[in-house]
């Protein structure tokens, strides 16, 4: 897998001052869940990076960008999506919730063909995808809780489900059996 557009991302996230983290198919594998993905998650939490001159540079290099905002339903403030031919397109995925800053201050560092990818620990991913609570997101959470360490994932997701909003508790009280 080529890897330029990726340590673009993530230069321009560092160099504008977010705090990004693999998230989605990647950090799963990153966690010992192999799942074949067609992209790249990072999730950040401003949304200034919504606006389109943020992204100039990687455009200057032949990267598409193509970005998404979220509407006032939506548990996203946006998505933004780059690519170049012949490489997996990163999603930048804008978060907007409060207790997701915990998740970036736990983030820790995961080396990929040559580049420090920030990702979140596992028990973060586990809450990121209750929020999602789609299928897939549902079928991933039981894979990591029944891989090793189960219990012990089980535990510090326990530890951290106070932050989230009380419907999310109750999706997870149906998983964690």
């Amino acid at each position: 897998m080529k890897t330029v557009v990726l340590a673009g991302v993530l230069e321009a996230l560092e160099r504008r001052g977010a705090r990004p983290a693999l998230i989605g198919g990647m950090a799963l594998a990153a966690h010992g869940i192999g799942r074949a993905t067609q992209d790249l998650d990072i999730l950040v939490l401003d949304p200034a990076l919504l606006a389109a001159e943020c992204w100039d540079g990687l455009r200057a290099l032949g990267a598409q960008v193509e970005i998404r905002r979220g509407d006032a339903g939506d548990p996203l403030a946006g998505v933004i999506r780059i690519w170049k031919e012949s490489e997996a397109p990163v999603d930048v995925v804008v978060g907007r919730r409060p207790w997701q800053e915990g998740i970036l201050d736990r983030r820790k560092i995961l080396r990929l063909e040559g580049i420090d990818v920030p990702v979140v620990e596992a028990a973060d991913l586990v809450l990121l995808k209750l929020d999602a609570g789609g299928p897939q997101d549902l079928l991933d959470i039981r894979l990591l809780l029944r891989g090793p360490g189960g219990a012990d994932l089980r535990a510090e997701v326990e530890r951290r489900l106070a932050a989230l909003p009380e419907p999310l508790q109750h999706v997870w009280l149906t998983l964690r059996d």
